[in-house]
């Protein structure tokens, strides 16, 4: 075999296990009333790193419990009202155009306390090649 095609096969081998990596995190991610978009993924200049930017849209009623990310998450709620209890934190409550920052492995969690459909876009600079989201017990 050609060097060409085992380094084309390698790539396409590191595609899928990506791929699979992605594809778990997100499935973790996804329940009833939670809608996740992934919207953009770079990687960063700071050496394993990068940047991932998603909409998260909670249904009326609708909570997602407690996780934690391997980086820091920026939050900008879009439109309705959002209730975050990060860590033993009394839970704070923002609306459309407010913004809140959570540190790396902070464990939190998100419910929209809203009668409409609660949007935030959530900004990750996290650990590359690990997943987005662990959920905690």
């Amino acid at each position: 075999m050609t060097e060409h095609r085992v380094k084309k096969k390698i790539l396409a081998i590191a595609a899928l296990v990506a791929g699979s990596v992605l594809a778990s995190s997100a499935a973790q991610a996804q329940q009833a009333g939670v809608t996740r978009t992934d919207l953009q993924r770079h990687d960063l200049s700071a050496p394993g790193r990068e940047a991932v930017q998603v909409r998260v849209d909670l249904a009326p009623g609708v909570a997602f419990g407690k996780h934690t990310h391997p980086g820091e998450e920026i939050i900008y709620v879009l439109e309705g009202s959002l209730e975050y209890q990060i860590e033993d934190k009394p839970p704070i409550t923002l609306k459309a155009g407010d913004v809140l920052f959570i540190p790396a492995g902070t464990v939190h969690a998100a419910r929209n306390v809203g009668s409409v459909t609660g949007s935030e876009l959530a900004t990750y600079i996290v650990e590359k090649g690990k997943p987005l989201l662990a959920l905690v017990k």
